[in-house]
């Protein structure tokens, strides 16, 4: 049967299922290769981001997080933009929007502080406007095919792989925790960075604060959604989220406080991430026998 129809549950009838336009499908593309580009510069070249990144951040550890939540969304929007139906593809469209947005404001808020006048080399100036345009463009692009996305005629297919009670707790705990660390980050960087288990200054606060708010959308989403089918690229994203985030420590222990209880709280909120992605990730393979594309 063609996947972009379906059935009625009254009358047998067959209707259409609601597709992945192709502007969004473009646009999914478009940012999965910019935030891969991201995070080379941030999880590859973690000690040059004097050279390679529109701002310096001096603590390695700080810039492989923010490299390792950059990767993730790539496999998140990369595999969103490979499906055929808008209800396997939305769960990257929240949090990419409210990212974009949010990362505008901190990016004005502290412009300063970026790479943009002559003591700094040519390609590192070309990275910066980059940089710029883009957290202006993709707003403006997601304000203008979203609508398009959403009046598009079609149904959304059945649930086909419900998630489980602890799941869904999990996620609701994850969403709320999430939300309120980001806010607090993101709104009062200088009061709540001491909180986190390694030093931030003001930007790179907000600048995590802005990944951990638009974690929280999308654990948030997934309840809603509440189908692991509808999660497959949220929940890889998700395992490979928490892989990087250990990489990371692997790589710069020494800025990490593992003593401390931020540090605690930390290492056991990513084992929970592993832990949930891992779980909705084998429950959508386990019920669509690895199918990809649907």
């Amino acid at each position: 049967m063609d996947v972009r129809l379906g059935a009625t549950a009254e009358s047998g009838t067959a209707v259409a299922m609601r597709p992945l336009v192709p502007a969004m499908r473009r646009l999914l593309f478009t940012a999965a290769v910019l935030v891969f580009l991201a995070g080379l510069q941030l999880f590859v070249f973690t000690d040059r981001t004097a050279t390679f990144f529109p701002w310096t951040i001096a603590n390695p550890l700080a810039a492989a997080f923010i490299g390792a939540a950059y990767w993730a969304s790539l496999a998140i929007e990369a595999l969103a933009a490979r499906q055929l139906l808008w209800a396997n593809a939305r769960i990257a469209v929240p949090a990419v929007s409210v990212f974009t947005v949010l990362t505008l404001s901190v990016t004005l808020t502290h412009l300063a502080k970026f790479h943009l006048d002559s003591r700094y080399a040519a390609g590192t100036r070309v990275v910066t406007v980059a940089w710029i345009a883009i957290y202006i463009l993709v707003p403006v692009l997601m304000a203008i095919i979203l609508p398009v996305q959403v009046r598009t005629p079609g149904l959304d297919p059945p649930r086909s792989a419900g998630l489980p009670t602890w799941i869904c707790a999990a996620l609701a705990g994850q969403a709320v925790i999430l939300f309120a660390v980001g806010v607090a980050l993101f709104a009062v960087p200088q009061q709540a960075g001491p909180m986190w288990p390694w030093k931030l200054t003001p930007l790179i606060a907000q600048a995590t604060g802005v990944w951990l708010i638009s974690l929280a959308v999308a654990a948030a989403h997934a309840l809603l959604e509440r189908d692991a089918r509808r999660l497959r690229p949220a929940a890889a994203g998700y395992v490979l989220l928490g892989l990087l985030l250990v990489i990371a420590l692997v790589r710069y222990p020494h800025y990490f406080q593992w003593r401390s209880a931020a540090g605690i709280i930390y290492l056991a909120f990513v084992a929970m991430m592993l832990l949930t992605g891992s779980a909705t990730l084998a429950r959508d393979l386990s019920r669509s026998g690895g199918k990809t594309r649907r």
